[in-house]
């Protein structure tokens, strides 16, 4: 089976590598251009992973306003000033707004989340009538599961993506980080709703 330069070039939009490595994924994938499209993405995302640790001193801020009733005002950061201007850049900065619009986390991960909460909600629920019912020596695993269910949408980055369910608001921007090749994070948000004091 031929391989398409359409192909090639839409895998290199796509995914943000070189032409020639598009080309090598295609012909590994026997020009099956979705399960190139996979295992490209599995790379990238890989890459992704070890881009994590790199400092990030610049980005924008962003901002949404919903209905004159929710605004908010977001952080998202790169490492250099030429990423910042992109577009695509720009356009994530601005789903992590409406992100925040719509889904109101409080925290941008699981490490903002103070020790002092997770002991509170865990009290609570070791304190439970349901969780005394079971074995003891399964209580510690249940609260831990029921811990990260309580904290998963209150997290920004354990979301699910408003604009594709399939993935995570992290899944999000790790697919950024693939495709511009620097380390991306949300860095800070503020959330105001009309009517509500926090």
């Amino acid at each position: 089976m031929g391989i398409l330069i359409e192909d090639i070039k839409k895998l290199k939009e796509l995914t943000g590598i070189g032409l020639t490595d598009a080309k090598a994924a295609l012909v590994e994938a026997d020009g099956d251009f979705d399960k190139a499209l996979e295992a490209m993405r599995k790379k990238g995302l890989t890459k992704a992973e070890k881009k994590g640790d790199r400092e990030t001193r610049e980005g924008i801020i962003d901002s949404y306003v919903h209905s004159n009733r929710i605004g908010v005002i977001v952080e998202v950061n790169c490492e250099t000033d030429f990423v910042a201007r992109l577009d695509d850049f720009k356009e994530l900065a601005h789903q992590m707004a409406m992100q925040i619009a719509a889904m109101a986390p409080q925290y941008v991960s699981e490490e903002d989340i103070p020790a002092e909460e997770v002991e509170r909600v865990k009290a609570e629920l070791l304190a439970s009538e349901d969780l005394q019912k079971k074995p003891e020596d399964m209580r510690e695993k249940i609260v831990e599961g029921q811990l990260k269910k309580h904290f998963a949408e209150k997290v920004l980055l354990s979301q699910s993506f408003i604009l594709d369910d399939s993935m995570t608001v992290e899944g999000r921007i790790k697919e950024q980080i693939a495709k511009s090749g620097e380390n991306i994070r949300v860095s800070q948000f503020k959330r105001i709703e009309l009517g509500v004091n926090e």
